[in-house]
């Protein structure tokens, strides 16, 4: 075992994902050194989220990373609804945003195209020291700071000590089983198949946007295009096994029945999955010097792709808050419990009900009709409309970009 005092300053960042990166990017940038924790080997790499919001865009754009995300993803300018007879129930047009967002658009692009990005930043503001391999094992809050022990891959411990370590380790956080807090999800009634095909949806329906909900009392699915592929997103009722639900027959016929005038029919399977759908809110983020972020505080339904937003304005937002402790005056930490508890109160009061009322009623065909209407009324009247992009996209509950004086500030806070 071997310590490392040299470290005694840092903040330690644990999981390479999106939030973490994003939260230790943060850091940097201000003037802070960080220590980032990875316990795998490398950058994941494998498929999870894809949609990335214009609040979560004009935060990546501030860190000069979204440019380089959108060339690489799929640019979507409109949301559609649509039924299965070929008509369009609604229709809105994310140009409605303007003025509200440098980016008035939704991008679909996996996650895993971003953590290059944001780890190669991270690399250049030579003051992150990033180990991969490096698994927490344990946590002992000490009065000053966190004592972290970290193992690696050949079970060799090292430990550290850190005024801060943000926990950004996922879902199964390891930090939050160290905490000894809860960490059970709520999993809904439904959850999820994911049908994915390379056949170009957008051509087999002629004006299909690349994010369209068919909403239809035969059938329901969400249909997001993708830069190289499109992916079919159905609900499913608890109650069906998924061994039935994945059977090549069954998924068959359920991407048979998903466009209109039977154009499913001519879809290619290359890929279908399922996965759980839950919800969880930790009571608190932050358990003494341990704070906490993206999944390993809060899973949300994935409808509306609001999850691993929400986790990335957690990780700026507290990074901030965090940076100005630290660079003013680390006695008065008011302004990082304002911030942990406005991130948690976004969950509470927007992104879990808004998540959950997206699949709400879809089952009955009386409040299915009922909700189509109101969706062609908002259409039909520009506010409405652009109220609802503002809430779909969290315009209104991200923080907000820095502008030059107030970046420039934070970082001179930092150095002082």
């Amino acid at each position: 075992m071997s310590g490392h005092p040299a470290a005694r300053g840092t903040v330690a960042v644990a999981g390479a994902g999106p939030v973490g990166l994003t939260a230790a990017l943060v850091l940097a940038r201000a003037g802070i050194p960080v220590t980032l924790l990875e316990a795998r080997s490398e950058l994941a790499t494998e498929s999870r989220a894809s949609t990335f919001h214009p609040a979560t865009l004009d935060l990546l754009g501030e860190l000069g990373v979204a440019a380089a995300l959108r060339r690489q993803g799929r640019t979507v300018d409109r949301v559609q609804w649509r039924d299965l007879d070929g008509g369009v129930h609604a229709e809105l047009d994310y140009a409605l945003l303007a003025g509200h967002t440098g980016h008035p658009y939704r991008l679909h692009v996996e996650q895993a195209r971003l953590t290059p990005l944001l780890l190669d930043a991270l690399t250049a503001t030579g003051l992150a020291d990033v180990r991969f391999g490096a698994t927490v094992t344990g946590a002992e809050q000490t009065g000053t700071g966190v004592r972290l022990r970290t193992d690696d891959a050949a079970g060799r411990a090292t430990v550290t000590h850190h005024p801060y370590v943000l926990a950004a380790d996922g879902s199964r956080s390891r930090l939050r089983d160290l905490a000894g807090l809860p960490g059970t999800a709520e999993e809904y009634p439904d959850y999820a198949l994911r049908v994915v095909t390379d056949t170009p949806l957008d051509e087999l329906v002629p004006g299909l946007a690349a994010l369209t909900y068919v909403r239809d009392p035969r059938g329901s699915v969400s249909l997001l295009g993708m830069p190289d592929h499109w992916r079919l997103i159905f609900r499913i009722g608890r109650g069906t096994p998924r061994d039935e639900v994945l059977a090549p027959d069954a998924v068959r016929a359920r991407v048979d029945g998903s466009l209109p005038g039977g154009a499913g029919r001519a879809v290619r399977v290359t890929d279908a999955h399922t996965y759980r759908l839950a919800r969880f809110l930790l009571p608190r983020y932050r358990h003494g010097r341990v704070l906490f972020a993206g999944d390993a505080a809060h899973l949300t339904s994935t409808a509306g792709g609001l999850n691993m937003n929400c986790g990335l304005h957690d990780a700026v937002e507290t990074a901030r808050a965090l940076a100005t402790v630290l660079g003013t005056d680390p006695a008065d930490e008011t302004p990082l419990d304002t911030a942990l508890g406005r991130r948690r109160s976004v969950v509470e009061t927007a992104v879990l009900p808004r998540s959950e009322a997206r699949t709400a009623g879809l089952d009955s065909p009386a409040e299915l009709a009922a909700r189509i209407d109101g969706l062609r009324r908002t259409a039909a009247d520009p506010r409405a409309a652009t109220d609802y992009l503002l809430q779909a996209s969290l315009l209104d509950v991200a923080p907000r970009p820095l502008k030059g004086d107030a970046h420039a500030d934070l970082v001179s806070q930092a150095h002082r």
